[in-house]
C-alpha cells in the first residue's frame, strides 16, 4: 500500500479577454483548455471574508499563508463545514482500459466511511452528503496519454482536467453540488496512485450557475489508503498539509505532528482533526474553547469522544497565546471515536503559526516524553507516538513559561490539567 502524501496543486486560469461567465461547463471547455500556466505554483489570492464565530484573544488572526490556521475569520473561497454539504462522485474511465470494478464497489471503499469520519469529528454537527454517480464517464483519450503523475505536467493536466469535466457535464448539474470528486478507474495503466489531489482554481469556472473553485482528482488503488479522501476533503474546507515533504523526496514525512491529525498523515493511530481544526471549522464554540492567560484548572474531555446526543460536550481545548503570530494548544487524546485505534493517550500540547503555509509546518506537536518512542510496528512516527502527558506529569514548554501538569484522570475519562503561566 502506497504511504503517499498529495500536496494540492494551485492552478491560474487565464482570463478571457471579454470577461463573460458561461452557463455550462460545455462553454467553459475552452476556456480550461487554456489554464496556463498550470505548472504555477503561486498561491490562491484569498477573497473577501466573513467574520467568524466565537473568535476571542486566543484566536490567531487569519493570514496571506496558503490555508492560513488564523481563525479570527473565514476564508469565503471554502465552503465551511458547519452545515450538510452536497457531494458528486463521477467514475472516469479510458479507451485504453476496461475497468475491473464497478464505480458501485469504488464509492463503499470511501463512503459512508468519509462521511462519518466527519460526523464523528463534528461531533454531529457536519453531514457530507455524497452522490456517487452508478456508471462509467468515458475520457477521450488513453489513460497513458494523460502522463497522470505526483508532478503533473501543466499541458496534460489542463486536458485531464477539461476532458472530464466536459464528459461529466453531459449528465451532471454542477449546480447541485459544494464538491467535486473526479475518481479514475484504478486499473487502467496510466493511472498513477501517487497522483491523488486537490486541484484550485484562482479564478472559480462558472458552471450550471454556479462556482467550481476546485475538485478533488481521486488516482487511489482499489482498495485506497486508509482515510485518503477524508485527507484531501479537508483541503476542500481549507485545512493544510501538517506532514514535511522532505526535499529529496526521501525521509521522514510525519516528523511535525506523527500520528495526530488526518491532515498530517491518512494513516495515523489518532486521526481525529486537532481542536484547533475544529474551532476554525465552527465545530468546537467558545463553551468548548479556554483561552488561558492566567493560571487556570482545567477539566479537558477526549478530543475524539462523541457525547450522546444532547449532553454537553465540555471542555476540549485550552489555548494559550504566545506571540502575534503563535499559541500553544492543550487538549485529550483518547481510545474513542476517530482515535480508537491510538498509540497512547493523555493530554497533547502543539505550537500553532498562523503565518507558516501549507506543508511548511503550520502545527508542531511538542514531544513530552523525547528520550523515548511506541508503537513501532504501527506509528507512522513512533518519536512522536507516545508525546502525550500522562498522569501525573508535568511538561515545560520549551522557550515559553508555560507549564503544564496533568494530575489524574476522572472516572468518565477525562482528564484534570493546571496551566501555569509564569516564572
Amino acid at each position: 500500500m502506497s504511504r503517499a502524501r498529495h500536496p494540492e496543486v494551485d492552478v491560474p486560469r487565464q482570463h478571457g479577454s471579454g470577461g463573460v461567465e458561461r452557463p455550462s461547463l460545455r462553454g467553459v471547455a475552452a476556456a480550461l483548455t487554456s489554464l496556463m500556466a498550470l505548472a504555477a505554483t503561486g498561491l490562491v489570492a484569498g477573497p473577501a471574508v466573513a467574520a467568524a464565530r466565537d473568535a476571542g484573544p486566543c484566536a490567531l488572526p487569519r493570514t496571506g499563508a496558503h490555508h492560513s490556521l488564523g481563525l479570527d475569520t473565514w476564508n469565503d473561497a471554502y465552503p465551511r463545514p458547519d452545515r450538510g454539504l452536497d457531494a458528486v462522485m463521477v467514475f472516469l474511465s479510458f479507451p485504453d482500459a476496461e475497468p475491473v470494478v464497478s464505480p458501485q464497489v469504488l464509492a463503499a471503499d470511501y463512503f459512508p466511511s468519509t462521511t462519518e469520519f466527519f460526523q464523528r469529528a463534528s461531533y454531529g454537527r457536519f453531514t457530507l452528503r455524497a452522490e456517487p454517480q452508478r456508471h462509467w464517464t468515458r475520457m477521450p483519450h488513453p489513460s497513458t496519454w494523460y502522463g497522470i503523475q505526483r508532478d503533473w505536467g501543466s499541458e496534460r493536466r489542463s486536458a485531464y482536467l477539461r476532458d472530464a469535466i466536459e464528459a461529466a457535464d453531459e449528465e451532471t448539474d454542477f449546480s447541485d453540488y459544494d464538491i467535486v470528486y473526479l475518481v479514475a478507474d484504478p486499473d487502467a495503466p496510466g493511472v498513477d496512485s501517487d497522483a491523488t489531489k486537490v486541484v484550485n482554481f484562482d479564478r472559480p469556472l462558472r458552471a450550471d450557475g454556479a462556482d467550481i473553485r476546485r475538485v478533488v482528482t481521486v488516482f487511489e488503488e482499489h482498495p485506497p489508503d486508509r482515510n485518503v479522501l477524508a485527507h484531501e476533503t479537508g483541503h476542500v474546507f481549507d485545512l493544510a498539509d501538517l506532514y514535511h515533504r522532505p526535499e529529496d523526496g526521501k525521509g521522514d514525512w510525519d516528523t511535525y505532528v506523527g500520528d495526530w491529525d488526518v491532515m498530517g498523515s491518512q494513516f495515523g493511530l489518532a486521526p481525529d482533526l486537532f481542536g484547533w481544526h475544529k474551532w476554525k471549522l465552527g465545530w468546537l464554540s467558545g463553551s468548548q474553547v479556554v483561552c488561558v492567560q492566567g493560571d487556570s484548572d482545567l477539566t479537558l474531555e477526549p478530543m475524539a469522544e462523541v457525547p450522546v446526543p444532547g449532553a454537553s460536550l465540555g471542555t476540549r481545548l485550552a489555548v494559550i497565546r504566545t506571540g502575534a503570530d503563535t499559541a500553544l494548544a492543550v487538549e485529550a487524546r483518547g481510545a474513542t471515536g476517530n482515535d480508537r485505534t491510538t498509540c497512547s493517550e493523555g493530554v497533547l500540547v502543539y505550537r500553532i503559526r498562523n503565518t507558516t503555509p501549507s506543508g511548511g509546518g503550520p502545527v508542531e506537536v511538542l514531544d513530552a516524553h523525547p528520550d523515548s518512542d511506541a508503537c513501532w510496528d504501527r506509528s507512522v512516527y513512533p518519536p512522536l507516538a507516545d508525546a502525550p502527558l500522562r498522569e501525573g506529569e508535568r511538561y515545560t514548554v520549551p522557550g515559553e513559561r508555560v507549564r503544564i501538569d496533568v494530575a489524574d484522570r476522572t472516572r468518565s475519562g477525562a482528564w484534570t490539567v493546571r496551566i501555569t503561566i509564569g516564572p
